[in-house]
């Protein structure tokens, strides 16, 4: 799969998966999209992909990288819907 599709499916899971901050921006946790077995079984690389789409400005998430249980709590929120 190309960088760009993976990055338009993770926008799909986390409108699936999250919920309407109070600016109207869909957010997830971190651990509810890395725990999720549809994702886990989309994405070989989750932490890559939401890289990718952080580059691109298209979700935001405080620091570099997320690790899974460490960054659980994390919100990753959906910039362009």
């Amino acid at each position: 799969m190309n960088v760009q599709h993976e990055v338009s499916l993770l926008v799909e899971e986390i409108q699936r998966l999250g919920s309407k901050n109070a600016d109207g921006q869909t957010c997830v946790k971190f651990g509810v999209l890395f725990n999720d077995d549809r994702c886990a079984n989309i994405f070989e690389a989750l932490v890559g992909t939401l890289r990718a789409a952080k580059r691109k400005k298209i979700i935001a998430f405080e620091g570099e990288l997320l690790l899974q249980g460490v960054h659980d709590n994390v919100d990753i929120t959906l910039l362009q819907e």
